[in-house]
């Protein structure tokens, strides 16, 4: 099992006290002088560590986004768009019918690329430029490709994505290509892809960027302050459990790592950490199996399906440091079906928050373990949902509600709709239509209209 217990002790390696530690061994080695991505000695994960961790009263007033919190990671600041300061969104009537006395809800898929995936290159990709690398590299199942094109273009770096063929979202794709990067669809599944690349990275062809790399975690660890954050701003309190979806376990190991500095800088106290909890599609569910299995290890599914595209991976990398993070928290991990996720996607958007379907296991995760018990009633939740609805156009179009064919007049569009005579709305609009504001408002729109149109003429 890994060892991920933080030290007092800055070894001669670190630089400006910060050093990367093997969690298999306890090897340290200094952060830029070489690219490493696991141990020498090893080839156990690395983690990045720090000789002095901040307290909450270190982030105050240092802004917003992940460089509010540059006491708690390698640089000041990175390649930035910028990112970060997700809305934690209140979602009331899946409160009620989960049944639990409150749910919040992060919305990752705000960040610039529409994924969480931005946190984690904001701090890579100037990693990348601090070991003086000029190629960057990933597989992906669409986000991470999307996110490091954007922050390698930000960058002026080249580019190189990695993807499963025909197993991608068209809106990812599309991402990754209009910011430049060199896109190979490989024949196999994301876990072949990533073996290519870490191939390529080893021969020192380019610079990994999946979160096997340890600094990408660095970013994605701010998640989990900005939830406590607000979180205790809005309640007084911490959040009693995160549920959040599992492909590469990468947020699971990032918000462990989180707390675990939270509690060694004396911020929070252990009975405060909420309690990580994960969710995977039935059909890539190898973290869920290790869990209730009692595994220490992930065994790799070589078969995976689900239409939550963004976890459909059988061989999660950070599992080593995530299967400890739901452990030592008392969490659990669940899975659940296709046709769970999509009710959990319209349940999440009939609340305004527009998500894809990897996002939405999260909320379908909450659903299933609270009929189960697992998850008692007076728990205070947050969902994460790590993805923007246009990440998967298609997926939104199957699940939403179809377009209506009606004829071109205003009485059939009345018929259809069923409309009878409505004093009320007849009066409100009459008000709208003759009030002065909305008669300004009606004449300059008129007025854009005619100008666009002669100008086209």
């Amino acid at each position: 099992m890994a060892d991920l217990q933080l030290t007092d002790d800055v070894p001669p390696e670190a630089a400006d006290g910060v050093w990367l530690a093997c969690i298999e061994c306890g090897e340290t080695f200094a952060p830029f002088e070489e690219v490493r991505y696991t141990c020498d000695d090893c080839d156990g994960l690395l983690e990045v560590r720090y000789g002095d961790l901040p307290t909450f009263e270190d982030f105050e007033g240092e802004g917003s986004g992940v460089w509010r919190y540059h006491a708690a990671l390698p640089f000041d600041v990175g390649v930035t768009l910028p990112e970060g300061d997700t809305p934690l969104h209140e979602v009331p009537r899946i409160e009620e019918a989960a049944g639990v006395d409150s749910l919040r809800v992060k919305h990752e898929g705000m960040n610039p690329t529409g994924s969480f995936k931005d946190r984690g290159m904001t701090v890579g990709v100037r990693v990348a430029q601090e070991v003086g690398v000029d190629r960057l590299a990933c597989a992906s199942t669409g986000n991470t490709s999307a996110a490091l094109a954007a922050y390698g273009a930000r960058g002026d770096m080249e580019t190189l994505v990695l993807l499963p063929a025909g197993k991608v979202a068209a809106g990812k794709i599309a991402q990754a290509a209009l910011h430049k990067a060199r896109i190979l669809e490989v024949d196999g599944n994301f876990d072949q892809c990533l073996d290519i690349v870490q191939d390529l990275a080893a021969r020192g062809e380019a610079y990994l960027l999946n979160s096997l790399n340890p600094f990408r975690l660095e970013g994605q660890k701010t998640i989990g302050l900005e939830i406590m954050e607000e979180h205790y701003a809005d309640y007084g309190e911490y959040p009693d459990r995160i549920v959040l979806p599992v492909g590469n376990a990468g947020n699971t190991a990032a918000l462990y790592k989180c707390f675990r500095e939270l509690v060694k800088s004396g911020a929070i106290t252990e009975d405060q950490v909420p309690k990580l909890t994960g969710a995977q599609a039935e059909g890539a569910a190898p973290m869920v199996e290790a869990i209730h299995e009692g595994l220490d290890e992930t065994n790799r599914w070589e078969s995976v399906e689900t239409r939550a595209t963004a976890i459909r991976i059988g061989n999660p990398v950070n599992a080593p440091k995530a299967l400890p993070g739901i452990r030592e928290t008392g969490g659990t991990a669940v899975a659940v079906s296709d046709e769970e996720i999509t009710e959990a996607q319209r349940e999440l958007a009939g609340e305004g928050v527009g998500v894809e379907p990897a996002s939405a296991a999260s909320v379908a995760g909450l659903h299933k373990l609270r009929e189960e018990g697992e998850i008692e009633a007076d728990e205070s939740v947050v969902c994460l949902t790590t993805g923007h609805l246009l990440k998967d156009p298609d997926a939104a179009a199957e699940a939403g509600n179809d377009p209506e064919p009606v004829a071109n007049s205003t009485e059939a569009v009345l018929e259809h709709i069923g409309a009878e005579s409505s004093s009320t709305v007849r009066r409100g609009a009459s008000k709208v239509l003759t009030s002065p504001l909305a008669l300004v408002a009606g004449g300059l729109g008129v007025a854009y209209l005619y100008r666009k149109l002669r100008s086209k003429e």
